[in-house]
């Protein structure tokens, strides 16, 4: 560089020579990382269950954390699970209650950032093989297209028909998976219900096919059909790995914190230009509407509901028979603290 001739450019270089030596100190900080390559298991990646991973990945805000994320996707939530277990993931995106149920089986996780506080699930019944639905009580002996066997859809549904006193073995619970087959089931009558997230659900709402029975898009929705707030995407991992990496855990959370206060304050043009137009599926005015029906129930600042893993437990245990409610230790399946200091450094 021609030091000597003080033209603008060389002052434009000087100046941004300058700020990169005062941005130095928050690299070197960031080099306190326990981990910088991180690998996380997510079912389904293209949901907008699981918007605010993308978000903070599209966004770059995992990077400017000095994290290297790999976003390995999975065709359902056991798969995911099984990825961490086996090595080749070291984290989930996925729903919280697996806490509850993992430690359960003796397996201790711990979720530490929430990116969705309404479980995004809709229940409907088809038009098509049940034009006259009337009440729950009808489903008995029919089959329900769920987005797998044990997910949080099969675990909706069940809440609902228990409350009919409508056992699991009194229907067929059919998985569907959540994109074009779930639709193609519900279309071709292979199934009378369904139990599915967006945007499948919008679709199906849109063009008539389903009356939506049970809907926890909404926060509202989500208090009728579990009586509180119901903690439901988030990112969890095996205790260990937090023991070992809090710095790292800690840039996740700030990553996660950081694109959800993004979506504080996006419209639908910012998001369409962020998300992969893959996962628009073809058609924006749908994907922005079915945005429209879940974006309440997307977490403001990554912080876990007091009473969450109360009403998680008391959903899991319904219609579940092996969870041992009493020995659940609910202090052992999430914790704020590092969501509050996200929440701090970004004021979301």
């Amino acid at each position: 560089m021609h030091n000597h001739l003080l033209d603008r450019r060389t002052f434009g270089a000087g100046a941004v020579l300058a700020a990169a030596s005062l941005a130095a100190p928050s690299l070197r900080a960031q080099s306190s990382l326990e981990k910088t390559r991180v690998v996380i298991a997510v079912d389904g990646k293209a949901l907008l269950y699981n918007l605010p991973l993308t978000l903070s990945e599209q966004l770059g805000f995992f990077k400017s954390e000095g994290l290297e994320v790999e976003i390995s996707d999975f065709a359902d939530e056991t798969r995911a699970l099984q990825s961490v277990r086996a090595g080749s993931a070291d984290l989930v995106s996925g729903a919280y209650e697996h806490t509850i149920s993992l430690q359960n089986k003796g397996q201790f996780f711990q979720a530490f950032v929430l990116q969705g506080r309404a479980p995004q699930i809709a229940l409907g019944v088809s038009m098509k093989t049940m034009p006259g639905f009337k009440s729950v009580p009808e489903l008995k002996g029919r089959r329900i297209g769920v987005t797998a066997p044990g997910a949080s859809s099969n675990m909706l549904a069940n809440l609902v028909l228990s409350r009919y006193g409508i056992k699991a073995s009194d229907v067929s619970f059919i998985g569907v998976g959540s994109a074009a087959g779930a639709l193609a089931a519900l279309r071709s009558g292979q199934i009378d219900a369904i139990s599915n997230i967006d945007p499948v659900m919008t679709m199906l709402e849109q063009k008539g096919e389903v009356r939506i029975i049970y809907d926890t898009r909404t926060l509202k929705g989500t208090q009728e059909v579990f009586g509180g707030p119901m903690p439901a995407a988030c990112l969890f991992a095996p205790q260990e790995f937090m023991k070992k990496n809090p710095n790292t855990v800690q840039a996740l959370a700030n990553a996660i914190v950081h694109g959800l206060k993004w979506l504080q304050t996006a419209g639908p043009r910012d998001l369409i230009k962020t998300v992969p137009e893959s996962y628009l599926l073809g058609d924006r005015g749908l994907y922005l509407a079915s945005f429209n029906k879940v974006r309440e129930a997307l977490a403001v600042d990554g912080l876990f509901p007091e009473d969450g893993g109360k009403i998680a437990l008391r959903a899991l245990a319904s219609f579940d028979a092996t969870l041992k409610a009493e020995k659940i230790d609910l202090g052992k399946t999430y914790t704020n603290q590092f969501a509050l200091r996200a929440k701090a450094k970004f004021k979301a």
